[in-house]
């Protein structure tokens, strides 16, 4: 706990176990605030959104065996969509392993720390009790390194019990700023540039980027798209910000169009480029922490290695003209977009405009793997870097309620849940952790009686409705049981605008429930419209 602090720890999700009950009773003489969830799962998710809203570690403490297994999932997401999360976990008492046979003792495991080994950056486990403090160190180090991610930590629970000397904590170190080569060539193919375009990703975001872009972008009069871990990055005025998302064809256009890309803190994964349907650009320039992963999906003519607001600021191509035209432009395709919505889901179109007229502006919106979520992550025009968690990295179902907790403990807005019924029943139990601990939570939960992206996939192949279907439990009575405040509407009208907007102006946790069933929006895999 003195390594937590010195690292500036203010908050971490937990589950006691009977081995990590050390770490309780160390939390109490901290400054640290323990939220206390329900399952080990909701701790993994927690941590990761508060991590996402933050930018800083988020830590979650689990117990040996089960309890540490139980937050792979969440653990996994937050690899894919590099949240830096620590996992500390307890492992069983070194005095009782033997290297190669497991032999019974409660919870254990043969390689605990091997569970984690494809879903994190990487893993310790403490070796002795006078190390538990400068391996927790190389541990958070490694999770906020680019490309931040999760690490975990194991900890025998015999260690906890020890005495040992205290040991100030290393100091840390920052990586002096490198040369990066090319980066006249990179100002030469963007000044010469007839239709150039920037692509801004997670790690454009991640590093803070979003003012250095916006002037490159005007500078170069060229559009913007923001990958769905981008959104917030630059002001909704921009005039160089193309709206979402990029699986119209209003917006695909523009990367068609492109003779030169600049690629930002991006991999270029399946999701965002339907596959990789869409033709790689005549001449593509990356900037990555990792030339490796530029290169995996598009293999970049120029790879500038290194922090993409530190390259993004020293790149000083030649001004050229057409801003005010691609202002036009770009405001053009966002009345057409709208449009497309407004003419093909209208009950889409009033749920996008209500979340823009009534959300506070310093909301956090987190959405789940649900049809209502999908829409968020492709259309909700976000206002600011880290107000948008979308679980778009792994596709974990079950991320929205849980990550919400975590969002909300940040202090960094009201956090808004957008969750379906299906992935709110994964981790409902935690309705109690909101209830205890009065997060500022609004749960907006689309009910429409079972996993409505599988039905419309079934649907689509004319197939029956299997495994799809089931009759909901009364959620408004259920988060009531739990004394959170809820209520129902039935579609996405005025009653729905009212009753969100008062809400989201309470200084207490509640659950609105929407009887309700969208179609899903063309940022799913079956309506991409690239073939």
């Amino acid at each position: 706990m003195d390594a937590l602090e010195a690292l500036g720890t203010e908050i971490v999700f937990g589950l006691p176990g009977v081995h990590n009950l050390p770490l309780w009773e160390a939390l109490g003489e901290t400054r640290i605030k323990l939220v206390g969830v329900r399952h080990e799962q909701t701790a993994g998710y927690a941590a990761d959104g508060y991590a996402r809203a933050t930018g800083k570690l988020g830590v979650a403490l689990v117990t040996t065996g089960p309890g540490a297994a139980n937050t792979l999932g969440a653990v996994g997401e937050a690899m894919a969509s590099a949240a830096p999360v620590l996992v500390i976990a307890t492992d069983i008492p070194s005095t009782l392993r033997r290297p190669g046979v497991v032999r019974g003792v409660l919870h254990e495991t043969s390689d605990q720390q091997a569970m984690f080994a494809p879903v994190t950056k990487g893993g310790f486990t403490v070796r002795a009790a006078d190390q538990v403090g400068t391996t927790l160190h190389r541990a958070a180090r490694l999770a906020l390194l680019p490309q931040s991610g999760p690490v975990y930590l194991g900890v025998p629970t015999d260690y906890l019990r020890e005495s040992v000397p205290h040991r100030r904590p290393p100091a840390p170190h920052r990586k002096p700023d490198v040369d990066v080569p090319d980066l006249a060539r990179a100002e030469a193919m963007l000044s010469d540039a007839r239709n150039p375009l920037i692509w801004a990703g997670g790690g454009a975001l991640r590093s803070g980027a979003g003012d250095a872009i916006g002037a490159l972008a005007e500078k170069l009069a060229a559009p913007v798209i923001t990958t769905f871990a981008a959104r917030g990055l630059l002001p909704l005025d921009h005039p160089c910000l193309a709206p979402n998302p990029v699986h119209t064809p209003e917006v695909g256009e523009l990367w068609d169009e492109a003779d030169v890309v600049l690629a930002i803190g991006t991999d270029f994964d399946g999701l965002m480029t339907q596959n990789w349907r869409m033709p790689k650009p005549p001449q593509l320039i990356a900037v990555n922490v990792d030339a490796d992963d530029a290169a995996k999906n598009y293999q970049p003519d120029l790879t500038l290695v290194g922090d993409a607001r530190s390259i993004v600021e020293r790149l000083l191509p030649k001004q050229r003209p057409g801003l005010d035209d691609i202002t036009l432009r770009l405001a053009g395709i966002g009345r057409r977009v709208r449009q497309r919505i407004r003419d093909e889901e209208p009950q889409a179109y009033d749920f996008l405009s209500t979340l823009d007229e009534v959300l506070p502006t310093d909301a956090v919106l987190v959405s789940d793997m649900c049809v209502a979520g999908y829409w968020v992550g492709g259309f909700h025009r976000v206002r600011a870097p880290r107000k948008l968690a979308y679980p778009m990295g792994w596709g974990t179902l079950g991320y929205g309620f849980p990550a919400s907790l975590g969002a909300a403990a940040a202090g960094t807005g009201r956090a808004i849940c957008i969750t379906g019924d299906g992935g709110f029943l994964y981790g409902c139990g935690d309705l109690a952790t909101l209830a205890q601990e009065q997060l500022p939570v609004t749960v907006v939960l689309v009910d429409d009686g079972g996993y409505g992206m599988l039905r419309y996939d079934q649907d689509r192949e004319g197939l029956p409705h299997r495994g799809v279907d089931w009759d909901s439990p009364d959620f408004v009575g259920l988060a009531r049981s739990f004394g959170v405040h809820a209520d129902r509407v039935s579609g996405f009208g005025r009653a729905f605008r009212r009753l969100l907007g008062e809400f989201v102006e309470s200084d207490e946790p509640n659950v609105l429930v929407v009887k309700a069933k969208l179609k899903p929006p063309l940022n799913t895999s079956p309506r991409w419209y690239r073939t």
